[in-house]
């Protein structure tokens, strides 16, 4: 018994130690067209968000969380590369792909000895080179095919674009829109929604038939749970990116989800619904992670790809505009962290952020030399700010979608679309009502010109300079130049 004893304190002492130096594990969380305001720990009177109000009383509340983009693919590509979406292509939904070259965030991790899982949205590239499928999928655009396992990712189950958020491969063959319709009952006649679920959980990519019914935030989890158990099992940290589809339309709540808002119109019912059901899921991850013994050390990020769609019942907390605008209500998005091993009080944090930030923060986190990717990152880490230290950021956050850019360099915002400029004080003036470019012309000319080196750079990018021009050559793009352009393109 003597001699066991000091082992066993050796053992407990290095246990601890590891505990506090092991390499955290990640997710990744994403709503889709989720506005600021829709959200109940952002004041939402109506859609019921328990889960998320949770984590925003236990880790860090971003009070300005910056999607990098106004709309969806663009703002994915940023969490994957740290890197603006223009420079590779991505310049809206459904234009480009996640270049091959480009280097990834589960890429980054693999060599880490992380195991990678990314579920639900994909968004960044075709699964099928034979089927119609979706927005792009099929043998029209073989170029376009670019599931998440070309980049880094050990495991996935995913869709090309979205899908109505209960019952995603089906909608019904009656009373069916663009904005939803009430979940499909028993017996009732249907048709393919036309976009699949895919899967290479068998060793190839593959259509998935089975357990699609019901809620998809729901149908997303069921096989992120599965993943998390094998990596603990295996005593492997994990990374797992889960975009979901909600609240994108179509909006479609579940029956018991539904039922939560039976006094609403049938819109906010489904529009609703389906946001809460997207909350109960990330209650369930909390519980599961809690269950595993793994919660104190997992990192879970959360935020929306953009604002909310306009007509609709999405909220932007009085931010302006919504998706596909570059004034607040289009970018400004929830944004959350809890990592209990490193965030002990939960505070709220008004420090400009934005998803691009992801990858630097995380190669910070991991000891990740910068210099392990030449290209430029737009990003900038976050770590300083997670530990409460002080923080600034180097350079302001850069904007450009369709005729529209803007400049947020933490107090003042420039913006400018069809050539009219436009200059804000955010810190007094968030919801951009007060123009003051004729007050303060010279910010608004620095920052204008800031804007266009970077934009320079970005097309240098975009045409070859960092890591040559066979992916530009792959898939034939113009370069959208923003300020030439003089109608926002409606989608």
């Amino acid at each position: 018994m003597k001699l066991v004893m000091p082992f066993l304190s050796l053992y407990l002492i290095w246990g601890n130690v590891y505990a506090k130096t092991a390499p955290p594990n990640i997710i990744l969380l994403m709503a889709d067209d989720l506005g600021w305001g829709s959200v109940g720990y952002n004041g939402n009177k109506t859609i019921q968000t328990p889960a998320l109000d949770q984590m925003s009383k236990e880790g860090i509340r971003f009070d300005h969380f910056y999607a990098a983009s106004a709309v969806c693919s663009p703002t994915r590509a940023s969490c994957l590369t740290g890197r603006n979406p223009f420079r590779t292509g991505v310049f809206s939904a459904n234009r480009g792909i996640l270049r091959p070259e480009e280097i990834t965030l589960p890429e980054l991790l693999k060599e880490q000895a992380y195991t990678t899982g990314h579920f639900g949205k994909w968004h960044l590239g075709t699964f099928s080179t034979k089927i119609k499928d979706a927005n792009r999928g099929g043998n029209q655009h073989p170029e376009l095919f670019n599931p998440p396992s070309k980049h880094g990712t050990d495991l996935y189950f995913a869709t090309e674009s979205k899908v109505p958020t209960c019952d995603p491969m089906l909608k019904p063959s009656t009373n069916a829109t663009k904005s939803g319709w009430n979940a499909i009952k028993p017996g009732e006649a249907t048709l393919p929604f036309g976009t699949h679920y895919w899967s290479n959980a068998s060793g190839e990519n593959k259509i998935v038939t089975e357990s699609l019914s019901g809620d998809d935030s729901k149908i997303i989890m069921d096989r992120v749970l599965p993943f998390i158990e094998e990596a603990v099992k295996a005593k492997k940290p994990f990374l797992s990116v889960v975009w979901f589809h909600a609240p994108h339309l179509p909006c479609v709540a579940a029956p018991d989800l539904a039922k939560i808002y039976k006094d609403q119109e049938q819109e906010m019912r489904n529009y609703a619904g389906c946001i809460t059901g997207l909350d109960r899921q990330v209650g369930r991850l909390r519980k599961k992670l809690a269950e595993l013994g793994v919660a104190e050390n997992t990192m879970i990020w959360f935020c929306s790809d953009n604002g909310p769609e306009k007509k609709t019942p999405g909220e932007t907390g009085g931010f302006r505009d919504r998706k596909r605008s570059l004034h607040e209500g289009g970018i400004r998005v929830p944004g959350l962290l809890v990592w209990p091993a490193k965030i002990k009080t939960a505070r709220i944090e008004t420090h400009a952020c934005v998803t691009s930030d992801y990858l630097p923060t995380i190669m910070d986190i991991l000891g990740i030399p910068r210099s392990r990717i030449p290209y430029e990152l737009d990003g900038e880490s976050l770590l300083p700010l997670i530990e409460g230290k002080d923080f600034t950021r180097h350079h302001p956050i850069f904007f450009q979608y369709a005729n529209q850019l803007a400049t947020s360099a933490g107090t003042f915002k420039f913006y400018k679309a069809n050539g009219i400029a436009e200059l804000y004080n955010l810190e007094i003036d968030p919801y951009e009502k007060n123009n003051i470019i004729k007050t303060k012309p010279e910010i608004a000319k620095t920052l204008e010109k800031q804007w266009s080196a970077w934009q320079t750079s970005t097309k240098a990018s975009f045409e070859g300079a960092e890591y040559g021009r066979k992916s530009f050559k792959r898939i034939p793009q113009s370069w959208v130049d923003v300020t030439k352009m003089r109608k926002l393109k409606k989608k």
